[in-house]
């Protein structure tokens, strides 16, 4: 049967960037604190949400996607790209 997968096997694109800019934010959040960050700004996550998510274990929705990308000031794009860590 057929599923939707990245490249690298994992249920999205944006789990190694999303950790990526969790760790090099100034200051580092832990994964406990973006969530609580994210409701402050109403959604509704758990540190959960962020582990499965940088995992690849979830899938994301695009309303996720441009929830973790306006908190981090950049584009949905940028989230997706697979070299932000290379910038």
């Amino acid at each position: 049967m057929f599923k939707l997968k990245a490249p690298d096997g994992t249920n999205n694109l944006c789990g190694k960037n999303l950790k990526f800019l969790r760790e090099n934010h100034d200051p580092p959040l832990s994964q406990r604190k973006l969530a609580i960050c994210l409701q402050q700004a109403e959604y509704d996550v758990d540190n959960h949400f962020v582990r499965r998510v940088e995992l690849g274990e979830r899938f994301v929705t695009d309303i996720e996607l441009k929830m973790l990308a306006d908190f981090f000031g950049i584009s949905t794009d940028e989230l997706l790209n697979e070299n932000i860590s290379e910038k």
